[in-house]
């Protein structure tokens, strides 16, 4: 394989970009290769649930940035929507959530433990779909979530009530970690739509540095097709 490794410099740190390959994420449920760099997570039907984990670990000692292309669907009242999810839970790549609002990834209730969910963890969700459970809003949005559970009380809609991913287009997703300020970034369409500090290795994963990466998606009554495009990940 001919590849494109090269070293950048981001501030102080010297980033190598690697290439990401589709032979390189272990496929669950619907998640199928669409042989054209791109990962379809959930096919646009009901009851649908797809989860695609990258087979190399990232440390969480390192600096990395992680980008990709997402789509969501191409109808408003589609469903349910895309996770990017870090975790470290005993199932290893064999971990996964319930479907439709908990989107591949969480549970139905913040308080009730039954069910699957992926923990410890956290997760970038992109909502699609209104769920009162979940204290969504009327619009998508976009939301952090930690150890499966998808109730969350702040998001991101670019204070705009029309808000919607479902616009039959690719969305550029950019995820960066930097250990040293323990501080998390999400970009979508050059936006900030997330930046949060937390010790992640100590107050989630337990010390635990090495953990698995990758997207969960579903569907419920409501569906949209659903699925990722791979670009490049960064590590210092």
């Amino acid at each position: 394989m001919k590849c494109c490794i090269f070293l950048m410099t981001f501030g102080l740190t010297i980033l190598a970009f690697m290439p990401l390959q589709a032979q390189d994420f272990a496929l669950m449920g619907t998640a199928t290769d669409l042989k054209n760099d791109c990962i379809l997570l959930t096919p646009d039907k009901p009851y649908q649930e797809g989860l695609a984990y990258h087979r190399r670990k990232i440390d969480l000692n390192q600096f990395f940035e992680i980008e990709f292309d997402v789509y969501f669907g191409d109808k408003d009242e589609g469903a349910d929507g895309i996770t990017f999810v870090i975790h470290n839970d005993p199932r290893g790549y064999g971990a996964y959530g319930t479907w439709g609002e908990c989107m591949g990834y969480g549970r139905w209730r913040k308080n009730s433990f039954y069910g699957d969910y992926i923990a410890p963890s956290i997760a970038i969700e992109f909502d699609t779909y209104q769920n009162l459970s979940q204290n969504d809003p009327p619009q998508d949005h976009i939301a952090y979530l930690e150890n499966g559970t998808n109730y969350h009380t702040t998001y991101f809609d670019n204070n705009d009530e029309n808000f919607n991913l479902e616009d039959d287009r690719l969305h550029a997703f950019r995820l960066r970690w930097n250990p040293e300020l323990h501080l998390l970034s999400v970009y979508l369409d050059e936006m900030l739509v997330y930046e949060g500090t937390k010790d992640l290795i100590n107050e989630i994963f337990k010390g635990e540095s090495q953990v698995i990466w990758g997207f969960t998606a579903s569907t419920g009554r409501k569906h949209n097709k659903q699925y990722f495009c791979l670009r490049r990940w960064a590590k210092r």
